[in-house]
């Protein structure tokens, strides 16, 4: 028997296996076990079976269209935003030296190719004739 393996948990170290998941000590790692004891699995169940233990999801009611939220007014168009969606805010100086301006000052760059943050995505950009 090798002296390097663990005994109690039989795991190899990284260098001996094929899998490298970027920790140096595989206990460093976690373990996550199975949900249900393996005496809950008593064999193979058949699709029937399976499916005769399924709960169909309950039937969403038709929502008004903005939002098709059927347990709410769904989400109308707040007074205080505008309704167009701002881009990337990139300050005056690209976001580099110190910021010594007492106010902050940006621009809209435009919607960014990727996804949006949720952050991102809160902005909006009202008219002077909103105000």
């Amino acid at each position: 028997m090798r002296d390097d393996v663990d005994s109690e948990s039989d795991l190899l170290e990284p260098e001996d296996t094929l899998v490298d998941r970027g920790v140096e000590d595989v206990l460093d790692e976690g373990y996550s076990p199975p949900e249900k004891p393996s005496d809950f699995y008593d064999g193979h169940e058949s699709l029937e079976g399976r499916l005769a233990r399924e709960v169909p999801n309950p039937e969403d009611a038709d929502g008004d269209g903005v939002g098709d939220a059927s347990d709410t007014d769904g989400e109308p168009y707040d007074d205080e935003v505008g309704e167009t969606r701002a881009g990337r805010l990139v300050a005056a100086d690209e976001g580099f030296g110190a910021d010594t301006d007492e106010y902050l000052y940006a621009r809209d760059v435009g919607i960014d190719g990727a996804a949006a943050s949720a952050e991102e995505a809160a902005v909006h950009a009202i008219t002077d004739d909103q105000e």
